[in-house]
């Protein structure tokens, strides 16, 4: 049976496609670390299956674009949280409580007119 979830944060979007099997993830057809780049985010990313027990249960599919490698590590471990609510609605609370379910709404601030980025003004200089 295949679960689907699809992840968000920042301008990254991962979809998720989760079946059961002995544990293999590819991160758009590469190994998570290879993708990722950093242990630190590849223990982000799978955080969902560590946090329910789950590590080995699953064979996991994702394709992830946009963002940079910190965001789309953020998606893919949003994708992965509500793909296994989907296959099992009992890990939900567990999944609540360490606060993978919640979107993360912090996107960057667009940048205003008359300033060199959104809040940083150009160097006052008084002649």
């Amino acid at each position: 049976m295949l679960n689907r979830g699809t992840g968000r944060r920042k301008n990254a979007i991962a979809r998720v496609r989760l079946q059961p099997g002995e544990g293999r993830v590819t991160v758009n057809e590469k190994d998570p670390l290879a993708y990722l780049g950093r242990r630190v985010l590849e223990m982000a990313a799978l955080a969902p299956l560590r946090v329910t027990g789950t590590q080995r249960k699953f064979d996991i599919s994702i394709k992830v674009i946009g963002g940079g490698t910190s965001g789309q590590a953020g998606a893919i471990a949003h994708g992965i949280a509500r793909a296994l609510i989907r296959y099992d609605s009992d890990l939900r609370p567990v999944l609540k409580k360490a606060g993978l379910l919640t979107r993360d709404a912090r996107m960057k601030e667009r940048k205003k007119y008359g300033l060199k980025r959104a809040r940083k003004a150009p160097q006052y200089t008084k002649r």
